[in-house]
């Protein structure tokens, strides 16, 4: 079995001194799909037919309004319809060896890497990713893919073989803890529940939503899968269908269905024939659909993670060049629009104007406009609803707060929302302390006694990232065993809690954060797509 390997592009392109022919190949796939790609109209796929609706969505990049499609709006009779196809493959795929699933998928890995810059240059436009972010996210896709492909394999399907040998002494009947009569051969094998709804989010709608869906997959489950239609990234979808068909995928096992969540979504919610959903989205639409599912006595499985409200806490014991550098990529990269996104600093009081003169240098070095263009680091918000919270959110704590960066809107003479990077300092009390925005607003308080930072991290319903800056070894331990967060970083100057890598972190989420505490390109994820099944066979 092949070692697994992270992609790493960019990194190797630039490490390779040939960061002229990354760009040149990005710059190619962007012209490719503008000429060839955008503006023509999709259908859906179910067991691996073309369905259309009566209805249609109109797909515009959030960067200028380039149409990027003409999608279908598929209701509850279409979610029906993928339903029973989903079904109905799922009793031939799980059945098929693990080691040709794992195949299956090593091949749709190597096809994703081959058209990794055409995945991106679509990223890009469908939700205004720099090149550098997009591609880093192709990236994130075909890890997954291979990653758990090797996992498969290296627990050899999962399968467990024990025996329970003859006993010299026989007894006439049976007892717990009875001496065995004969032989028993026993099997300890995962089993796929079945069907998955898989509901992607619109900020890592290729990564994310291959990660998701590899999983069910993989592991024997088929999947109705619904890219997000409130936020439009619907094409990354598109072509992830086309490429898994492409690697040999059987009909049926993936099923791509486009429509509101509040009929699709609601129908794989709903219907007792699905029997999990894997989601990546707020909390409140979480809670609401396990809420929901409970109420009318299904019990589905639910692999859900549901946002963040992510601390940093830069202490006086800290390189104060490599906080301001991580927090800010952190806190703006892609505009907040991250789970993982830093929105809350808690700052020693001792260094406070020194770390906060930094960190705005570093807000006002970074370049604004079209993310297209090389060298831009931040695009567009994902939409006018995102711009308006924005708009309010600094309204508000231009009252309660004090603004100290930002808090505007960029004039970039194209149509997208495009904003500052905003920081401002507040009170604890503060209601965006607890509130998670999903837009570029960093919130910064300072602090006496480390203890005071730590329960203030922690002083939140979510529990996902976390970040810390200090030299200090008594502070680095104090905060590994007492901060509320599934993922943490130490003196990260890339990011302060952002960029999991596959394979090397595990990305889950503690409290409010996720449902069951098992995180993504980690060694336990898989298992949550199969139950486990005891089987005894004596002669």
């Amino acid at each position: 079995m092949k070692q697994f390997e992270n992609e790493f592009t960019y990194r190797r392109f630039v490490e390779s001194g040939k960061e002229a022919e990354f760009d040149a190949l990005f710059e190619e796939a962007v012209k490719n799909a503008k000429e060839h790609i955008f503006g023509k109209t999709h259908p859906m796929y179910i067991g691996g037919k073309e369905i259309l609706s009566d209805q249609k969505f109109t797909e515009k990049s959030p960067i200028d309004g380039t149409i990027i499609g003409y999608f279908q709006k598929g209701n509850r009779e279409h979610a029906r319809l993928a339903i029973k196809e989903a079904k109905a493959a799922a009793q031939a795929w799980k059945l098929k060896p693990y080691k040709e699933r794992a195949a299956l998928f090593k091949k749709a890995a190597d096809l994703f890497s081959k058209n990794k810059f055409m995945l991106s240059a679509i990223l890009s436009y469908e939700n205004g990713k720099s090149r550098y972010e997009s591609i880093g996210e192709v990236d994130e896709a075909i890890d997954f893919i291979r990653y758990y492909a090797n996992e498969l394999e290296a627990n050899k399907g999962y399968l467990r073989k024990n025996m329970i040998k003859e006993s010299s002494a026989k007894v006439e009947s049976g007892f717990q803890g009875a001496p065995a009569i004969t032989p028993e051969k026993i099997t300890i094998r995962m089993e796929p529940f079945g069907v998955f709804g898989v509901l992607a989010p619109f900020n890592f709608p290729l990564s994310i939503s291959v990660g998701m869906s590899t999983g069910a997959m993989i592991t024997g489950n088929a999947v109705i899968f619904k890219p997000s239609s409130d936020n439009m990234t619907m094409l990354t979808g598109l072509k992830i269908y086309e490429l898994l068909k492409e690697a040999g995928l059987p009909d049926g096992v993936f099923n791509y269905l486009t429509g509101p969540g509040s009929e699709v979504g609601d129908e794989l919610v709903t219907n007792r024939d699905v029997d999990g959903i894997v989601f990546t989205g707020s909390r409140n639409t979480g809670t609401k659909m396990i809420t929901k599912a409970y109420e009318l006595n299904l019990q589905k499985m639910f692999i859900v993670e549901m946002g963040g409200k992510n601390p940093a806490i830069v202490s006086k014991y800290a390189d104060l060049d490599k906080a301001a550098s991580g927090i800010a990529s952190a806190a703006f990269g892609f505009n907040g629009q991250k789970c993982s996104a830093c929105s809350r600093v808690y700052v020693h009081e001792s260094i406070k104007e020194q770390f906060i003169s930094k960190l705005i240098d570093k807000a006002r070095d970074f370049k604004i406009g079209n993310p297209i263009e090389k060298n831009v680091y931040l695009g567009p918000l994902i939409s006018e609803n995102a711009f308006n919270t924005y708009n309010s959110a600094v309204e508000k704590l231009r009252a309660t707060g004090k603004i100290l960066y930002g808090g505007s809107k960029v004039n970039t003479n194209l149509s997208g929302f495009y904003v500052e990077p905003t920081i401002t300092e507040v009170k604890h009390d503060n209601e965006f302390v607890k509130k998670e925005l999903f837009v570029p607003i960093l919130l910064v308080e300072e602090y006496k006694e480390f203890n005071d930072a730590i329960k203030m991290s922690n002083d939140v319903d979510y529990g996902l990232t976390s970040g810390l800056y200090s030299k200090n070894k008594k502070e680095i331990n104090e905060y590994i065993n007492s901060i509320e967060a599934g993922v943490i970083y130490i003196n990260r100057e890339t990011s302060a809690t952002t960029g999991a890598v596959v394979g090397m972190h595990t990305f889950v989420g503690w409290k409010g954060s996720s449902v069951g505490g098992k995180g993504t390109g980690s060694k336990f994820y898989l298992q949550q797509f199969m139950r486990e099944q005891s089987v005894s066979v004596t002669q």
